[in-house]
């Protein structure tokens, strides 16, 4: 595994993978967003990275180049690094803070197959966030998904029967079920009309999941506060315009009328192929 480099090796015992991709699926940065907050919480540490080199396309997904507080330049590259934590009442974890390749996928999803495989892995668990029809003023819905039976009976997950175009997250999942590692996704939906901003919303409803499905209690008064504030900010934005009021109403209306969770599923299959017929 020539891209994947080791800081220092924890030791865990069988860990669940929790991780989540810059990219496609994660609409209002809200995955990602999740998953940093996670490694905040629970004051996760670093211990592994893949190297970008081989993976992207560096005119299509440029690095940045920062400053320092003494003027020092630095090159920031697509970050795809492991971090590790022992969850009080739960177990260990690690969490994959990542970015989706353009390149060599297959090669890609081994460097985290050798992770999983290293620590036994008991589970993964993967995050995204969707460009949706949904009002921001309603709960957001997750949707969970798994080609895995125990795990789907266990969660309540829907079964996975999507065919389509698949993205970085669809084929990981597909790498580890062959090798017989469970694995299922957390889909949360992001409101179309505001969807190039962050949602906190969004991922305050993805943490509020895991947390439920892992049964682990987790403060999250931040992202709730930030909640708040998004809210009050795109409450803001939509009282300017009638159009967008309009659409929100009916938004409204929908939500408070079917609020069925199959509907969910049909929104993630839809994005997934447009997203990536694109």
């Amino acid at each position: 595994m020539e891209s994947l480099r080791w800081s220092n090796r924890p030791q865990l015992q069988r860990p669940v993978l929790i991780a989540a991709f810059e990219g496609w699926n994660d609409a209002g940065d809200a995955a990602t967003t999740a998953v940093r907050f996670l490694a905040e919480r629970w004051r996760a540490r670093p211990f592994a990275t893949i190297e970008a080199e081989e993976f992207f396309d560096f005119t299509t997904h440029r690095p940045l180049v920062q400053l320092d507080e003494d003027g020092r330049r630095s090159i920031t590259w697509p970050r795809n690094r492991f971090l590790s934590a022992s969850v009080p009442g739960f177990g260990d974890v690690i969490l994959l803070d990542g970015t989706e390749p353009a390149l060599m996928w297959r090669t890609f999803c081994r460097q985290i197959a050798h992770v999983v495989e290293s620590y036994d892995v008991s589970m993964t668990l993967t995050l995204g966030a969707l460009i949706s029809d949904v009002a921001h003023s309603r709960p957001v819905d997750v949707f969970g998904s798994s080609a895995d039976a125990a795990l789907s009976e266990r969660f309540h997950f829907e079964p996975s029967t999507y065919e389509g175009p698949t993205g970085i997250v669809g084929v990981l999942q597909t790498v580890l079920h062959e090798a017989g590692v469970p694995s299922g996704s957390l889909w949360a939906a992001v409101p179309s009309y505001v969807h190039g901003s962050p949602s906190p919303k969004a991922a305050l409803a993805l943490v509020d999941k895991l947390a439920n499905l892992l049964d682990v209690g987790l403060p999250t008064t931040d992202l709730q506060i930030a909640t708040a504030a998004y809210e009050r900010q795109v409450n803001k934005l939509v009282s300017d315009d009638e159009e967008t009021i309009e659409l929100v109403r009916k938004l409204e209306q929908r939500y408070d009328e079917m609020s069925d969770p199959a509907g969910l599923v049909e929104e993630v299959e839809q994005f997934l192929r447009e997203r990536l017929d694109e």
